[in-house]
Formats: C-alpha cells, sequence, structure tokens
C-alpha cells in the first residue's frame, strides 16, 4: 500500500510538472538608448603659417581639426568641407589683398579616428591640394553604425601674388560639417 500511495504521488508530481503554470503573462520591456550629442567640429583658433616675400609661396599647418559624431546614428555619414576668405592687410586695395584663388588646402591622413565605417580625407598629399575660394571637402565618414570621431591636422598653402605690400594678412578659413 506504501509503494501505491509513492507511486500515485510521484504521478501526481509529474502531471503538475508537465502541466506547468496555470495561468503566465508577458511584460513587454522598451528603453531607449540617447544620442550622446550631434555632430560637431573643432578647429584652432588662431594659426600663424609663417611669413614670405611677393611672388613667393607660404604653407603651414593650421593645428587639428576634429568631427565629433555623438549622434548615435545606424548611418553615421558626414562630411567636412573648408573654404577660405581673401587675406587682406591695412585698408585692402588691390596691394594688400590676396585673393582666395590663392589659398590651397590639404588635409592629410587622419591623426585619430573612432568608430566603425571609412574615414576619407579630401586631399591625402600636398598632389593632390586644392584652390579654397569655393568648399571644398577636407574628410569624410561613411558607413558604420553610432557615434564616431576623426582628427586632421591639415595644411594651408598660399601663393603672395606679385605686387603685395607687405603687412600682415589675415584671412579666415571656415571648417563645416553636415
Amino acid at each position: 500500500m506504501r509503494r501505491k500511495l509513492l507511486a500515485g504521488l510521484a504521478g501526481v508530481a509529474a502531471v503538475v510538472a508537465l502541466a506547468g503554470p496555470a495561468a503566465a503573462e508577458d511584460t513587454i520591456v522598451t528603453l531607449t538608448v540617447d544620442a550622446a550629442g550631434g555632430l560637431s567640429i573643432t578647429v584652432p583658433a588662431t594659426a600663424n603659417i609663417g611669413h614670405g616675400v611677393e611672388g613667393s609661396t607660404v604653407s603651414g599647418q593650421l593645428g587639428p581639426v576634429t568631427v565629433l559624431d555623438q549622434r548615435g546614428s545606424i548611418t553615421p555619414n558626414w562630411t567636412a568641407t573648408v573654404i577660405s576668405t581673401d587675406f587682406v592687410t591695412g585698408g585692402g586695395s588691390s596691394g594688400e589683398t590676396i585673393p582666395n584663388i590663392n589659398v590651397l588646402y590639404w588635409s592629410g591622413s587622419a591623426t585619430a579616428t573612432a568608430g566603425g565605417g571609412t574615414f576619407t580625407p579630401g586631399q591625402q598629399t600636398a598632389a593632390q591640394q586644392q584652390i579654397i575660394n569655393v568648399p571644398r571637402t577636407a574628410f569624410s565618414h561613411t558607413g558604420g553604425t553610432g557615434n564616431n570621431f576623426a582628427t586632421w591636422n591639415p595644411t594651408l598653402v598660399v601663393n603672395i601674388p606679385d605686387g603685395t605690400v607687405g603687412g600682415t594678412y589675415t584671412g579666415t578659413v571656415t571648417h563645416s560639417v553636415f
């Protein structure tokens, strides 16, 4: 009798174990991943690329330019562009102006990158330098996902025309990213 009772209890336990819970409810769980920030570019506030005489060329690096993409995007593509104003001194007369057609730029390779995807310099070498009297691609990023950044140290080349008077010339090089 004892064996029958034990066998019966074991059978009931097996049926209860196989049957599972009498009722079940699901909870749909969501969470939000926020972007850490947006898309930004930082550049040196000032740069002095040297000095030269009329008819010569002056060149120098501008300092680190960094694009930081914290949009947390599935397609974090961006393009950084660069353009220059004329360089002027004094009253900006024709002899006191170096037109921006004489201002060239080359980005060179990245000095630092992070994140997936492909980082591409606008002008890898000095042989690929471009006149920046109109917006030119300085650097770009395609592919990958999430956040990324790139830093490069571009070179500016200024051809000083014949007839340019002596003085300290100032121009503005503008980097933008979109």
